[in-house]
């Protein structure tokens, strides 16, 4: 009787620790039919009220695996229209990277493809970034073009996504949702062949994703963070990746966030951007 008692307490705690999820796990069992649709989640996620547009400070800190660290200062502005949605960044220091420009039209029709385009200064010439380019890193940092794009957002044009269970993400609870790219092409353009994403479900806001590589390794982690309302709209100030691959990380510090100021729409040109602030 002993025997089978020890079998039994063996096989339980067996069963725990390789049942053990990538995020903390809720305590309560919730059925995988009681869980919300992921379609659900992410259109939830997408049509959070972002307010009509924005202007931010955006201060980049960037550190390699030998602790050296840099940093740059933008403004950003971001405004939404009927069928799209325009964001732009301006750099502003350090000297050598002064006057740097990206500008981002994101379509709300999914067969229309987005259209990005970057300003170097150096070479005074816009160049525009193609689809098969969206996977790069932007300029020295952990994110890619996409993501920068994407910020809080996740795209449901790029994956199939299912909800697989609760999650907790800076002690609040949400749901857990898996992205799948939708083929391999998008895989490779991407660079990622998962994504495992922590969703607080009381304000849609993702708070802590992993991106595996195409390869099936653990490519990076995101945590979002110090999340506010500022007039009226929660808002992240912090956004910190961590790339596993490289021990490289970037730290994304939004201040100075206003959602009341108009902001010009002819800020969100090509020629704005070579014009600068």
């Amino acid at each position: 009787m002993k025997s089978i008692l020890r079998r039994s307490a063996l096989l339980s705690i067996c069963t725990t620790i390789c049942a053990a999820p990538l995020f903390a796990q809720s305590s309560e069992n919730t059925s995988e039919a009681a869980l919300p649709r992921a379609e659900d989640v992410v259109a939830h996620i997408n049509s959070r009220d972002e307010g009509e547009a924005v202007s931010r400070k955006l201060s980049i800190e960037m550190r390699d695996k030998r602790g050296k660290t840099r940093h740059r200062e933008t403004r950003s502005y971001r405004k939404y229209y009927a069928g799209e949605k325009r964001t732009v960044i301006f750099y502003l220091s350090p000297k050598n990277i002064k006057d740097t420009a990206f500008l981002t039209y994101d379509y709300n029709d999914p067969e229309q493809e987005d259209s990005q385009w970057l300003y170097l200064p150096a070479l005074r010439k816009v160049r525009r970034i193609s689809a098969s380019d969206r996977g790069d890193y932007f300029l020295g940092t952990d994110m890619t073009y996409e993501d920068i794009k994407l910020e809080t957002r996740v795209s449901s044009a790029d994956f199939n996504f299912q909800t697989i269970g609760t999650c907790d993400a800076d002690d609040k609870p949400g749901l857990q949702i898996q992205g799948t790219p939708k083929s391999q092409e998008i895989a490779r353009e991407l660079g990622y062949s998962k994504t495992l994403s922590c969703v607080d479900n009381e304000i849609w806001m993702v708070r802590h994703s992993q991106f595996w590589d195409i390869k099936g390794n653990l490519l990076k982690t995101v945590t979002i963070s110090n999340i506010e309302q500022i007039q009226g709209i929660w808002s992240q100030q912090n956004i910190d990746v961590e790339n596993h691959k490289t021990g490289h990380s970037t730290r994304l510090i939004f201040s100075e966030i206003d959602y009341q100021s108009p902001v010009p729409e002819d800020i969100f040109t090509t020629n704005a951007i070579k014009r600068g602030l």
